[in-house]
């Protein structure tokens, strides 16, 4: 019997593990349904082929796997080959964009529809200035390989190497931290694409006034 319990209290404690979970995962989705119903990604009422918000860059099912990372990539992924950025001043030299970048400019770069999600072939082309085109040597530079070492020119775990917190952030990970990926700079680093803090529509992870995104990385 004293094993049989023993399983029960395993079986128990694995159950409320899942049951933690599943309120984690339900309460996180809930918490980007409501971050970007309403904003510049929300398509749900233009008519372009589904009143559904996610569904025009994410899919439960059938995903597409020509990015590697992708989370459950639903739309066309573009082919495009860009002109890159370019300084004397660069440490690093920016690669063809990767990753999350690759997927940001499925829309931003022009050459794909923002309504070609699924098997839809779609005819709705982003305009004006989010339209960033192949030409992305008067943006920032993105797919940049971050080397703490070479970028500090010291070693991060020796004393006087400035702490982590200075600039990365541990609360709300929808605001201010901005994340790498994979050691990588890249669009969303600096921009949430399901958040519309703050209140603009560039969808920042940290303010524009005082420069306070540009300086949270810059004159470190």
């Amino acid at each position: 019997m004293r094993g049989i319990g023993g399983v029960r209290r395993v079986c128990t404690g694995t159950m409320k593990k899942a049951v933690l979970m599943l309120v984690f995962w339900a309460s996180t989705a809930a918490t980007v349904q409501a971050l970007i119903t309403g904003s510049a990604h929300d398509f749900s009422g233009r008519g372009w082929g589904s009143n559904e918000i996610c569904v025009f860059c994410h899919t439960t099912h059938n995903a597409k796997g020509t990015v590697p990372g992708s989370p459950l990539w639903n739309h066309e992924v573009s082919t495009a080959t860009y002109t890159l950025y370019s300084s004397p001043t660069l440490q690093q030299t920016p690669q063809q964009p990767r990753g999350p970048s690759k997927l940001c400019l499925s829309c931003h770069d022009g050459t794909v529809a923002i309504d070609s999600f699924g098997n839809r072939s779609g005819t709705h082309f982003i305009t004006d200035s989010a339209n960033l085109t192949t030409n992305l040597s008067d943006d920032h530079p993105i797919s940049i390989y971050w080397n703490h070492q070479t970028m500090w020119n010291h070693d991060t775990m020796t004393g006087d190497a400035p702490p982590c917190s200075n600039c990365h952030t541990f609360g709300n990970p929808l605001q201010y931290n901005l994340p790498f990926f994979n050691r990588y700079m890249e669009c969303a680093t600096c921009h949430e694409p399901h958040n519309k803090y703050p209140a603009n529509s560039r969808m920042l992870r940290r303010e524009l006034a005082g420069s306070a995104i540009c300086l949270h990385c810059h004159g470190r």
